[in-house]
């Protein structure tokens, strides 16, 4: 799954922790909710649906997990019905307690002003994500950075 032209947004981060257990934080809701959505119906399982659901923010979103390899890559396709776009994780070990994670976000439709609107917003969220994931895992810190980053009061 190769992402086409410059149509897709990209965010990585090194996390200073194993790939084993920063893969696990992105499968299982019970770890991601710390640092992303405040919950999920369950763990990620290749070919299956989940429910994700940002409360805070009174919204939901259907993922369809297309790959799932152990350690290595995640592939989600999500959005609205009709504009679909993937998601794909790839976890690097660099040694036994860092990993390098790299998201992209592709697919996007539209205009030109449409897509660059789509992957600004992309890349800053997965931007935050992975920091927030990073802060997570690394010194069990809850930034709130998806939260906070449209309180409530501002238009």
């Amino acid at each position: 799954m190769k992402t086409e032209n410059n149509k897709y947004a990209k965010a990585e981060m090194l996390i200073r922790k194993p790939v084993s257990e920063v893969f696990e934080a992105f499968i299982n809701p019970d770890i991601t909710s710390k640092f992303w959505f405040t919950k999920g119906s369950g763990k990620l399982e290749e070919n299956q649906k989940t429910e994700w659901t940002w409360e805070m923010y009174g919204f939901s979103l259907s993922v369809t997990t297309l790959v799932l390899q152990e350690n290595k890559k995640i592939v989600i396709e999500w959005g609205n019905p009709d504009e679909t776009t993937l998601v794909e994780w790839f976890f690097t070990p660099l040694n036994e307690n860092e990993t390098f994670v790299s998201v992209t976000n592709s697919g996007f439709q539209g205009d030109s002003d449409k897509i660059i609107d789509q992957v600004r917003n992309s890349t800053e969220g997965f931007t935050l994500v992975l920091a927030g994931a990073k802060a997570y895992l690394e010194h069990q810190l809850l930034l709130n950075l998806v939260l906070d980053r449209f309180p409530k009061g501002l238009a």
